[in-house]
């Protein structure tokens, strides 16, 4: 009985020390903006794109998840809508997905 009683105290003492971590990271990440943009460069050793938007604003942000492998499909020049992925507390976290704008659209 008493070996019970140690057992149930561990596992909820785990539960409580892992739950506000499942939380957090839940959260993190999970808000999105679109944007349009023009590549300027692309560096895919470093995960890295720096583009130009709209308003004449150059940034160079980080690429991650599937946006890794599109960068392969990507050049310099080239009109694209950028998905960004924004931290919890409203930071960039970085470039999620990236499609080239259809010509049509961008000659408007």
């Amino acid at each position: 009985m008493k070996n019970k009683s140690i057992l149930m105290a561990v596992l909820v003492i785990a539960a409580l020390a892992v739950a506000p971590l499942g939380s957090a990271f839940a959260s993190e990440g999970t808000k999105t903006h679109q944007l349009t943009a023009t590549i300027v460069s692309m560096d895919a050793k470093a995960h890295t794109i720096t583009f130009t938007t709209d308003s004449g604003e150059q940034k160079t942000a980080p690429v991650m998840g599937k946006a890794i492998s599109e960068l392969k499909s990507v050049k310099a020049g080239e009109k694209v809508t950028l998905t960004c992925t924004d931290k919890a507390t409203g930071e960039h976290e970085g470039v999620s997905d990236i499609h080239a704008v259809a010509a049509a659209s961008a000659k408007k």
